[in-house]
């Protein structure tokens, strides 16, 4: 009787047929491209651009976010204005914002989808500074 052949010598005796050669490289670039595509991080060129532009307006956004909260704060009448923001019922807050001009930037049209709703949420994060006593009030306390 003849003895079994080792995992070596079985391996060096094999010989594929053409189809199977053709399958296996069919089969290894599907599984690349699969493997590419879920977790290689690949996307394809309307992706890429879907991506670029989502990039693009969350930078208009946070820019104009920031302007926002610069120009409310450079404001001779800031601490007032955000006691008054504070006071403000939550669902009219951005109408507040926006009827205060702080969110109009020269150079950037078109909607700003979140800016408003930034500004909104870094003002509101802001601590209220403690109402100064008016120059009436010194002048009669100082009696």
């Amino acid at each position: 009787m003849r003895e079994p052949l080792s995992l070596r010598e079985r391996w060096r005796d094999y010989h594929p047929s053409k189809a199977m050669w053709l399958w296996s490289c069919f089969t290894c670039v599907l599984a690349t491209v699969m493997v590419g595509f879920a977790w290689g991080g690949w996307v394809t060129a309307s992706g890429a651009q879907r991506l670029v532009a989502d990039a693009r307006q969350d930078t208009r956004d946070r820019l104009a976010a920031g302007i926002c909260v610069a120009r409310f704060e450079a404001a001779p009448d800031a601490a007032q204005k955000l006691a008054a923001l504070k006071a403000t019922v939550r669902w009219k807050q951005s109408d507040f914002i926006a009827k205060g001009g702080w969110l109009t930037i020269p150079g950037i049209s078109g909607p700003l989808s979140d800016a408003g709703s930034m500004c909104l949420e870094r003002l509101l994060a802001l601590p209220t500074p403690p109402a100064r006593a008016s120059t009436s009030q010194r002048s009669a306390s100082a009696d």
